[in-house]
């Protein structure tokens, strides 16, 4: 269900950082599972990074070292990105399953672009 705003991306040249934003509305109890997505022109939308209640967080391996998803509030999380390459520019997007809602929940996602 479209419940989520995404922001945070922008233009950056290779090397640099971008920090994401996802924000849930305020009503939100709490945060059971959250992921992190991209897809880019012509490509398929692929996992960069997710985590659980309790859990550990999992990272695909183009993220590895470079990225990390967390929490920063009872209704949002992040996606931190350090050290962009060309191949990271993508429409990026986060998906959460709420507490006590029984569906996940996205947004329109956040556009990221590396020059090159």
């Amino acid at each position: 269900q479209l419940q989520l705003v995404e922001s945070g991306g922008g233009s950056v040249n290779p090397g640099e950082s971008l920090r994401l934003a996802c924000v849930a509305p305020e009503t939100t109890p709490g945060i059971d599972f959250m992921a992190w997505y991209r897809q880019a022109p012509g490509k398929e939308r692929e996992l960069v990074a997710q985590g659980s209640r309790g859990g550990r967080t999992t990272y695909s391996d183009f993220a590895k070292g470079r990225f990390t998803i967390s929490q920063t509030a009872k209704n949002a999380v992040s996606l931190q990105m350090n050290n962009l390459r060309p191949e990271d520019a993508a429409l990026y997007d986060c998906d959460l399953k709420l507490a006590f809602y029984a569906h996940l929940c996205w947004g329109r996602g956040t556009q990221v672009t590396v020059s090159s």
